[in-house]
């Protein structure tokens, strides 16, 4: 069986190359640079019409994940708006090095009942993720998002590979950053992993040197969803499952 591939995209554009690419599911954002924040609802009501699941991230900012009252109010009111445009599910994570936010998180879920949920890479802070996989079940998560704790999967896959072992039954474990068209039938046969998650960005020089980036309206270097790297990582999870077939 081929794994199922989730791309995550923060433009209009990218939602449209994740799905010509053939992605199998999107990961909805904002600023992909600092991990991911919330949807414009712009981006939201485009993606309506994606003939794919489509999860929606709910990070209200960059830093940390642990969220005070109020920001997990505005946190919840995010969650209903998802649920009312009718997407599968929600991308989302409290906690920090000590531990999971377990009071944070089951309001959230609590909040997304009926919607697919995702825990997010808060995991990757904690410096053991053995128990993970069986929280994650108590609160109604379907999968984990992880790189095994480093920068990239590749590195972290004896980790990825003892969540997936450890998984109760209905939670997938996703291997998650620096996945790429060369190492992503590696990951998945060392790990065990049945989804995989990357963003298939290339560099995008078109702004570089113009008035754009000289007064600040947009970084020096930037990226894009490429299509052909979206369809070369599908290529290469199918011939993975034919050649493990």
């Amino acid at each position: 069986m081929t794994a199922t591939l989730e791309i995550c995209v923060d433009t209009l554009d990218g939602l449209d190359a994740a799905i010509k690419g053939g992605a199998d599911r999107i990961e909805l954002c904002a600023a992909l640079d600092v991990g991911g924040l919330s949807p414009a609802p712009s981006l939201l009501y485009a993606a309506q019409s994606a003939p794919i699941p489509v999860y929606c991230m709910i990070r209200p900012r960059a830093g940390s994940f642990i969220y005070t009252a109020r920001e997990l109010d505005f946190m919840c009111a995010e969650i209903t708006l998802v649920r009312e445009l009718g997407f599968a599910g929600v991308v989302l994570g409290c906690g920090d090095e000590s531990g999971l936010d377990i009071a944070g998180l089951s309001r959230l879920c609590a909040a997304a009942d009926g919607l697919g949920r995702t825990l997010h890479r808060v995991v990757d802070l904690l410096p053991d993720r053995r128990d993970v996989p069986r929280q994650a079940a108590s609160l109604g998560f379907e999968r984990i998002l992880t790189s095994g704790g480093q920068p990239h999967a590749q590195q972290g896959m004896a980790d990825i590979a003892a969540m997936v072992r450890a998984a109760p039954q209905g939670v997938s474990i996703m291997p998650g950053s620096g996945v790429s068209a060369q190492n992503a039938a590696g990951i998945l046969r060392d790990t065990g992993a049945r989804e995989i998650h990357a963003s298939a960005r290339g560099q995008d020089a078109r702004h570089n040197g113009t008035r754009l980036t000289s007064l600040g309206f947009c970084a020096a270097r930037t990226k894009y969803t490429d299509p052909s790297r979206v369809a070369g990582l599908k290529a290469a999870l199918g011939a993975s499952a034919q050649n493990s077939g």
